[in-house]
This record gives C-alpha cells, sequence and structure tokens, in this order.
C-alpha cells in the first residue's frame, strides 16, 4: 500500500520472510503450484489443452477435406469463413463481461465449474454438427465457456499464489495454452489422414479433433470442486477462519505463523478499507439484500471509470491486451496453413507440417517465461517481444513482398519466411502470451478485481473476435501488408509498455496501489487506513530488526525439513 503505514513494515518484513522466486521457488511452494498447474492443465498434462485447443484445432479443421465439402457454402467464402473462426471470440467476449459478477458472487471456484459446463454443451453441438448453423451456434457456446475460463483461471491462480511467483504460476495458463496449440496441430495432421486426405476423407478427421475437447474439459470441471477457494474471495465474503486455513495450507506454515498471519491481515486489511468508504459512500445500500447488492456491483463498474487511480488501470489492462491480439499471433494461429500456403510451401501436407512447428516453437518458449518472469520482471519481458515480433513481421513482409509471385523459384526466401514466422511464435510465447495474462490479473484492488478483470478480459476476446473477422480479408486483399500492418501494432506495444506500464513484480496483489494510486489514499483517508491496520493488528509486524525475519525464515525452514 502506499503511504508509511503499518501495512508497509509488516510487507517489509514478509518479503525477508517469503521464499525464492523462479523454479526453486515454485517448488518451495508445491501445493500451490500443483493446484495452478490443475487449474491451468485440465488436471493431466498429456491431454490437450482445456478450451484454447479450439484454437489450434479449427485453425486445422478448416483446411480438412471433409470439412470443406460439409461447410463449403462457408469454407468458400472468405467473409463467411472470418465469421467461422471469430464467432467464438464473441462469445468468449461476452461470456468474460458476465464473468466479472459471477466470480465475485459465486466464488472463482465455481464460476470456473460452470464455464466447464457451457464449454462441453458447445464441444457437443459442435461435432455433432451437420450444417454451418450448427458449428456457428456450437462456437458460440463454446465461446462463452471460453472467455469465462480465461478471466476466472489466472484470477484464481493469482490470488492463490504467494507474490515471489504469482508471475510463475498465472504463466501457466499461457504455457498450457501453448501445450494445447502445439499437440492439436498433430492431431489434425494425424487425424487428416482417415480415409485419404481428398475424396473418400471421412469426417471422423474433423469429428475427432473437436471432441477430444471434451476429455480434459471434464477432468477440469470435477477436479475444480476439490480445490480450495480463493483465499481473498474468502474474505470479501466474511470467511475469515476458512481463508486463514487456505493460506496456512498454501503456504505450507502453521495459521499462527508471522508469514501467514501478514499476508491474511493485509488482505483483511484492504478488505475493511474498501468496506466502509463503500458504508460511506453509500449508506443507503447495507442492508445486504439483492438490490443493494446489484447496485453496489453496478456502483464498482461505475467506479473504474470515474477515478483516476481505477481508469489508469482500466487502460493498461484494455490497451495491453489490445497489443496483445493485434500483434497477429492469432491471425497465425487460425490461418497458419493459408499463410505457409502463400509463403510457398503448397499441399496440406506440408502446410499442416510448417504450422505445427509453430506450436512446438511457441511451446518451448514458453517455458523459460514460466521459470523466470518473476525474476526477469514483467516489462522487460514485454517490451523485448514486442520488437522482436515487430521485426520478424516485418521482415517477413519484405520477403513476400519480393518474391509473392515466384515461391516455386525461391525456396530457399520461402523457408526463410517460415523461419520467421517460428520465430516469431517464440517471442509471443516467452512475452505477450504468458506477460499480458499476469499484468491484467494482478493489477486490481480486492472490491473490483473481478470486474476489472472482466473489462480488460473483454478487451481481449472483442480484439481478437476483430483479428479472427478481418483476417482472411486482409490476406487476400492487402497481402504482405497484413505483416506490416501487425508488425507496426507490435511495435507501439513495446512503446506502449516501455512509457506507460509501471513494473508489478515481487508486490502483493495488496500493494499495487503504491505503484497505481489509490482513490482510497486521497482526501485524508490515510489516516483511515493506518487505523485499520493498528485495529487489526498489523501493527505488530512492524519489527525494527530485519534480520530477526530472515532469522526466523531460516529456523521455519530447518524445523519443516526435520
Amino acid at each position: 500500500m502506499a503511504g508509511g503505514g503499518a501495512i508497509a513494515a509488516a510487507s517489509n518484513r514478509r518479503k525477508n520472510l517469503a521464499g525464492p522466486s523462479g523454479w526453486a521457488g515454485l517448488l518451495a511452494n508445491a501445493r500451490v503450484f500443483a493446484i495452478a498447474i490443475f487449474a491451468s492443465l485440465g488436471g493431466f498434462p498429456l491431454i490437450l489443452r482445456r478450451y484454447d485447443i479450439v484454437q489450434g484445432v479449427f485453425s486445422g479443421v478448416l483446411g480438412m477435406y471433409s470439412f470443406d465439402q460439409r461447410m463449403a457454402s462457408v469454407v468458400d467464402n472468405t467473409g463467411k469463413k472470418g465469421w467461422f473462426v471469430a464467432i467464438l471470440e464473441l462469445g468468449a467476449w461476452f461470456g468474460v463481461l458476465c464473468t466479472g459478477y459471477l466470480a465475485d458472487r459465486f466464488s472463482r471456484k465455481y464460476t470456473i465449474v460452470g464455464a466447464v459446463i457451457v464449454f462441453c454443451i458447445g464441444v457437443i453441438v459442435q461435432t455433432a454438427a451437420f450444417h454451418p448453423s450448427s458449428i456457428y451456434g456450437g462456437r458460440f457456446v463454446t465461446g462463452l465457456g471460453v472467455g469465462s475460463l480465461s478471466m476466472a483461471v489466472p484470477l484464481y491462480n493469482a490470488e492463490l499464489a504467494p507474490p515471489e511467483v504469482r508471475g510463475s504460476l498465472v504463466a501457466l495458463q499461457q504455457l498450457a495454452i501453448t501445450f494445447g496449440i502445439m499437440v492439436s496441430f498433430w492431431i489434425d495432421y494425424g487425424t487428416n489422414y482417415i480415409g485419404g486426405t481428398t475424396t473418400g476423407q471421412s469426417e471422423s478427421a474433423w469429428r475427432i479433433p473437436l471432441a477430444l475437447q471434451l476429455v480434459p474439459a471434464v477432468i477440469l470441471g470435477v477436479g475444480t470442486l476439490f480445490m480450495p477457494f480463493s483465499p481473498r474471495w474468502l474474505v470479501n465474503n466474511g470467511r475469515d477462519d476458512e481463508a486463514l486455513q487456505v493460506l496456512s495450507r498454501a503456504r505450507r506454515a502453521a495459521p499462527n505463523s508471522d508469514l501467514v498471519q501478514i499476508e491474511f491481515l493485509e488482505i483483511k486489511a484492504q478488505y475493511l478499507f474498501e468496506k466502509e468508504t463503500a458504508a460511506l459512500k453509500y449508506p443507503d445500500l447495507q442492508d445486504g439484500s439483492w438490490k443493494s447488492d446489484f447496485k453496489l456491483g453496478l456502483y464498482d463498474y461505475i467506479s473504474l471509470l470515474r477515478y483516476r487511480p481505477l481508469l489508469y488501470r482500466v487502460a493498461v489492462g484494455t490497451l495491453t491486451m489490445f497489443f496483445q491480439q493485434w500483434t497477429g499471433v492469432n491471425a497465425i494461429l487460425y490461418y497458419a496453413p493459408t499463410i505457409f500456403h502463400d509463403l510457398g510451401l503448397t499441399g496440406s501436407t506440408n502446410s499442416l507440417l510448417a504450422t505445427g512447428v509453430v506450436g512446438i516453437a511457441m511451446f518451448l518458449a514458453t517455458i523459460p517465461a514460466v521459470i523466470w518472469v518473476d525474476q526477469a520482471g514483467r516489462k522487460p519481458v514485454l517490451i523485448s517481444g514486442a520488437f522482436l515480433m515487430a521485426a520478424c513481421h516485418f521482415i517477413v513482409a519484405i520477403l513476400s513482398g519480393l518474391y509473392e509471385d515466384s515461391w516455386p523459384a525461391h525456396r530457399a526466401a520461402g523457408w526463410a519466411a517460415c523461419a520467421l514466422v517460428w520465430i516469431f511464435a517464440m517471442g509471443f510465447g516467452y512475452s505477450w502470451g504468458p506477460c499480458a495474462w499476469i499484468v491484467v490479473a494482478e493489477i486490481w484492488p480486492l472490491s473490483v478485481r473481478g470486474k476489472g478483470m472482466s473489462i480488460a478480459a473483454s478487451s481481449n476476446w472483442m480484439n481478437n473476435f476483430i483479428v479472427g473477422q478481418v483476417t482472411p480479408t486482409m490476406i487476400s486483399n492487402i497481402r504482405f501488408g497484413t505483416f506490416i500492418f501487425f508488425g507496426a501494432f507490435s511495435f507501439l506495444g513495446g512503446l506502449f509498455i516501455m512509457f506507460f506500464v509501471p513494473e508489478t513484480k515481487g508486490l502483493t496483489l495488496e500493494e499495487m496501489d503504491e505503484i497505481f494510486g489509490s482513490v482510497g489514499l486521497v482526501a485524508g483517508e490515510q489516516q483511515r487506513l493506518e487505523e485499520i491496520e493498528r485495529r487489526i493488528g498489523l501493527d505488530a509486524y512492524n519489527d525494527p530488526d530485519p534480520n530477526r525475519a530472515v532469522s526466523e525464515k531460516r529456523d521455519s525452514d530447518l524445523i519443516e525439513k526435520a
């Protein structure tokens, strides 16, 4: 928190007690690490990614002969083909906007379960489709679940994670996404041969990849029922004892240990401050009725736009997601076979193979981000990734402009362009893929965290929708100009992070006000916050001897090992 109150001194003490970051930190927080892996991977790391796999699956499905024959009225029309892909993102946009309220009202945990159910319904409709209308409807419903999960999972992981490994745990979501994309392309490649690749190809070639998405989704939905609630959601709903127990188990420390107590009291102080602030602003809405709670939720959304410090966070969240999508990554993923064909790799087998390398490159590049993002910081990773992706786009545009009409005579240039697309995928995999979601999951105050993140995530899906809609037309009409266009936005994204986004590594979710400012820390309310800190006993951890905290942490580790 901003200011020099008890919470600042307690935070310093907690940092001394905290463990390492990186791989050592993940192992030291094994319980939370395991929970985050399950939430992100759907419970079984060798199964397809629970929902984002649909992006990889569908790009391969679009190029299959039997799918083209069944859905020819759409696949053969560039405009309709764009809607075929983009309708999922439109559903995700609507789903994520609804999730802000649902996550705050019914918990992050049950929101994940509900989203899985919706997702499964959409997948079943798509798998059983015989007409384009069923694909449209199924993908929209699937999108509702995708959008909800895309927000609820990183929010859940961020709220359960200790600050020193929060980035790594949230980044697991992107690692899972890239794993699913990688596997999906190779499943498409394998099922593409069921009955042959042209006449006689079985419809199982595209129905099987779609249906396989149900397996990890069901595992995730059932497994989530056995996972703990978010401790911050529990505090926000008056369930302090449960929150303390969740923190204790997650940190592998006794409930009365300094590490657990400080973190719990930091959360509690933030909650009480925001609750008392709401009571002062809206005294007539404190009766606990559904109508009053709904109005308070509506005012929370309004506060995101009325107050400068919250509006700043809205701008950071929505623009970060805007630039993530306009790097062109989903244009590459959705239409990879088409792009590689245009770059000179003729034949469905060659383009699918090249596309599969995109998935491998992106997955491998995401692993270092999971391990080192809490040490390197968010800003250096995002800036370097943006400039690398921009360079790849511009060089591919140059090669395409020179040789797009004569690729067969310039095979080396074609393979060079393909290699740059793979490097682009690696650049996204280690930077904007994981780090954009880390930033938007951690910048919000507790009282509006679900609602704030829903707005930021809705920016992701609306821009994802637009990219999916316009990319086929761009590829057809402006050709290599498509790469120049996305390269320019990649470069602008790097500048945006460089000049407008603060570094958030190592801070607790309650300390974000220190770098973003807080609506509560103006007009003399700092004194009221400090009074709350003293009232709940947080000032008891204002230890003038920082070495004692380090000694206690060492003693605690020795006792645990013994």
